[in-house]
């Protein structure tokens, strides 16, 4: 009788698992709503808008590119650039902030920050928004204290306003004159852009490791207690909550920023798969495995989900039904985010190579010898490629 409930929870866990399909007429929209860029700058935060698209949008440059800067970071590099105001700004591990010249990649100025990072910056209002985690070791029991969201004057690098907070990893976003953030003491928070001000706090009960999206009037984020949460963006308060899939073992756990288009929140979570939650309901559209953990984030474009797995393969997935229209088999886990650029998908691999695919089709069209996680960004003329401690800028070669 015993083997007989094992073997009936075991089956009724499996099925609990399986990879859902989903509906282009139930909770799905064919239009992305327009994302708009504070001053129009070219990158200005992670995932290029608050839905965290990955799209460059009014970009044509496609490779093959030339080399025309190289800065060394000196640590690794993990998140990409913000762009704007003739500047790249980002970080290293160490906790070094760097703004350099989109033209020539010399260092314009740098903020030491004694603590450990990793993130991209937003900007927006001729000022850089960053978090930071605590003091090295950074990964110790009073990890969840110590952060710090700061904001610095995106000309000379001086401190604007500073906020003491949990140590944070998640990457501002800006929209309307607020800031929003997470982190790992499980809190989002709603920040005033011009002075710091707390406007309000909404505490999860796992680490919030990723960014925060939004969409509409809605704050979309992530957690380590295998959850999806929609918080209303003007009080903070609950919309829904929504959960991974049960399995064997423990859910999947949710390190990827979540991406919002077509109605939908698309996200990658640890148990190998990619989720399509409804943006307006919570409900679970579809389910996807990949064969590895998904820490990546998705980019979205054109009915499409491209997003990388650990287990090396890059998918092309349907938005509305989570379908595999197409994979990439790369030379090595896959762990930061794409980014897209005239009809080629970019990612880069956790062993050192970055790779542009042709967004229709899969084909390799370039591959560049560095990389590691989220690999670029760009502007109308050059694309900034992140290396695993070097940027590198780039044209296309004539």
């Amino acid at each position: 009788m015993a083997g007989g409930l094992v073997a009936a929870w075991t089956l009724q866990m499996r099925h609990a698992s399986r990879d859902i399909r989903g509906s282009a007429t139930v909770e799905y929209v064919t239009t992305v709503a327009a994302q708009h860029e504070p001053a129009n700058l070219p990158w200005p935060m992670y995932g290029h808008d608050p839905a965290h698209l990955r799209v460059a949008t009014g970009v044509g440059l496609r490779p093959p590119f030339r080399r025309v800067w190289t800065f060394h970071a000196r640590s690794l590099v993990e998140f990409p650039p913000a762009v704007g105001y003739g500047r790249l700004y980002f970080g290293n591990n160490a906790g070094v902030i760097f703004a350099i010249s989109a033209t020539t990649g010399k260092r314009a100025w740098r903020y030491r920050s004694g603590r450990c990072q990793a993130m991209s910056p937003a900007l927006a209002h001729n000022t850089v928004y960053l978090t930071f985690l605590n003091r090295p070791p950074c990964n110790s029991s009073a990890g969840s204290r110590g952060g710090e969201l700061v904001a610095l004057w995106a000309g000379s690098g001086r401190v604007r306003w500073l906020r003491r907070m949990a140590a944070s990893e998640s990457s501002p976003v800006f929209r309307g004159g607020v800031v929003y953030v997470g982190d790992w003491g499980g809190r989002v928070s709603c920040f005033s852009a011009t002075t710091g001000k707390l406007f309000w706090r909404f505490r999860a009960s796992g680490k919030v490791k990723g960014g925060i999206s939004l969409s509409g009037n809605r704050v979309y984020f992530g957690t380590y207690d295998s959850k999806v949460y929609a918080l209303n963006a003007t009080n903070g308060k609950l919309v829904w909550e929504a959960g991974a899939q049960s399995r064997l073992g423990h859910p999947g756990e949710f390190y990827s920023t979540p991406t919002l288009a077509y109605g939908r929140v698309y996200i990658g979570a640890t148990d190998g798969k990619v989720y399509s939650f409804g943006a307006a309901s919570g409900d679970l559209r579809w389910s996807q495995s990949t064969g590895g953990y998904v820490y990546a984030s998705p980019a979205v474009s054109d009915g499409t989900v491209y997003i990388g797995s650990y287990s090396g393969s890059f998918y092309a997935l349907d938005a509305a039904t989570g379908d595999v229209r197409w994979s990439f088999r790369a030379g090595g886990p896959i762990s930061g985010a794409a980014t897209v650029i005239a009809d080629r998908v970019y990612f880069a691999t956790l062993r050192g190579r970055t790779y542009a695919l042709d967004t229709r089709t899969g084909r390799q069209v370039w591959s560049f010898p560095d990389g590691g996680y989220s690999p670029v960004v760009a502007d109308p003329t050059r694309v900034y490629l992140v290396g695993r401690a070097r940027i590198y800028g780039l044209e296309a070669r004539r």
